[in-house]
């Protein structure tokens, strides 16, 4: 796993959106897991930059969202299906027709959470995988005891990240109670992790995910399982980090090859 530690939640967002805009760049139909929260909105706000500067395209990319509520209406400005047209594929020129989200509507949703699975396997798979982190260290809608070979599914929302997500409705008795998410195993598969994390309400979770024990308490912590995660984080967020000045050092020592422009 490599870490990175900047200063500013805005160069945490033009460092990340940078190993975006990598993948994209050698790949133009390439599949980009879509997270949605403010976590990454930095991310998309920089790859808007590139996208309005001409330097890059999502033209011929495919996106797939990490999650949505279940029996939230598809035109509801919360559902995820609107956050991600609205953050996403307006601003950044995705083809709607190319990014899915889960479909927490259907009559069957066990069949839709298999077919959102399956329909990811089809696109060749998922070649970086935008995360953010929960503060009781969810990623997804996996909270924590979720199974590392957990498949796409649905999960109950516990009751802090209820809690967190009510800032977006009018009170938290509105924020649905279900969800169905990519389970872990399911990230997992992804070619590429970019984990984005900013402020101190983040810090305790980072560090559990990243020098904490593997656990399923600790949902995050699965990244220490993949061969190619990055995650990226401002100072307030690497905060608890034991080893913050060793990620500060091989990263100011990377060699030049390596880093994304």
């Amino acid at each position: 796993m490599e870490i990175i530690i900047v200063p500013t939640p805005t160069e945490v967002g033009r460092v990340a959106a940078a190993r975006v805009a990598s993948v994209v760049a050698m790949k133009p139909s390439a599949v980009i897991g879509l997270a949605t929260g403010s976590s990454p909105q930095g991310l998309y706000s920089d790859l808007k930059r590139r996208v309005q500067a001409g330097d890059i395209s999502f033209v011929d990319a495919h996106g797939f969202a990490l999650d949505e509520y279940v029996g939230i209406s598809l035109d509801h400005p919360e559902s995820y299906a609107s956050v991600i047209t609205r953050d996403v594929v307006v601003p950044l020129g995705f083809d709607p027709a190319r990014v899915q989200v889960p479909d927490g509507r259907a009559n069957d949703l066990e069949s839709a959470a298999r077919a959102y699975d399956a329909a990811i396997r089809a696109s060749g798979g998922i070649d970086v995988q935008i995360l953010g982190i929960g503060t009781n260290g969810h990623i997804g809608f996996n909270e924590p005891t979720s199974s590392f070979a957990s498949r796409t599914r649905i999960k109950t929302l516990a009751p802090l990240t209820r809690e967190a997500n009510a800032r977006f409705f009018d009170s938290i008795e509105q924020v649905p109670m279900h969800c169905m998410t990519q389970g872990l195993g399911t990230i997992l598969e992804a070619r590429q992790l970019l984990l984005v994390a900013q402020g101190s309400a983040k810090a305790k979770a980072v560090a559990a995910a990243i020098e904490g024990p593997l656990s399923s308490f600790v949902p995050g912590s699965a990244l220490q399982l993949h061969q190619h995660a990055t995650v990226v984080l401002d100072e307030a967020a690497a905060a608890e980090l034991q080893l913050a000045d060793y990620y500060r050092y091989t990263y100011a020592n990377k060699p030049t090859w390596q880093l994304d422009q």
